[in-house]
């Protein structure tokens, strides 16, 4: 008495030929469900469905990419800036400075042009208290950047000025 496997149960020609019924069926259900996709797609494609389904993806998507494009930067140059730096010797030091001012909104360029007086005036005062030893490294280049920023907004309050931007700095 041989034990037979599932596999070998299958083999006998009584039940092959059971099966091949149900494999036709098969074959016939998923043939026919293949074609009924195809066609619906090419009724889709041929009616003018799919293009404005995909005409409408790609609005959505310049729209998606117009919103999430910066604003273009407005940048105001201010005029250079001489001063003494603090010293306790009898060398004298000096800073020049040229800056740039990056706004939020170009309509705040006259409200800015108003204030200029001020802003200069809170730049001389700190500047001329700094010390060479301030101004050292990448440490001390951040230090001055943010105080200019939080004094320029302060003088230019209702504007929002979004960043100071060194175009030259000169320590004799």
């Amino acid at each position: 008495m041989s034990e037979r496997t599932a596999d070998e149960a299958l083999d006998t020609p009584a039940e092959a030929s059971a099966n091949r019924p149900n494999r036709k069926k098969l074959m016939l259900l998923i043939g026919g469900g293949v074609l009924l996709l195809i066609v619906s797609g090419a009724v889709l494609y041929f009616t003018g469905v799919v293009g404005k389904v995909l005409d409408h993806q790609e609005l959505e998507k310049a729209k998606l990419a117009e919103k999430a494009a910066p604003p273009a930067a407005v940048f105001f140059d201010l005029p250079d800036l001489l001063v003494n730096l603090n010293t306790t010797g009898r060398k004298a030091s000096f800073l020049k400075l040229s800056v740039s001012l990056e706004l939020q909104h170009a309509e705040d360029l006259p409200r800015l042009q108003a204030v200029m007086p001020r802003i200069i005036d809170n730049f001389q005062v700190y500047l001329r208290e700094l010390r060479v030893e301030d101004l050292r490294g990448s440490g001390g280049i951040y230090r001055l950047r943010e105080e200019l920023l939080a004094r320029v907004n302060a003088a230019a309050a209702p504007v929002k000025i979004t960043d100071v931007l060194f175009k030259e700095m000169l320590v004799q």
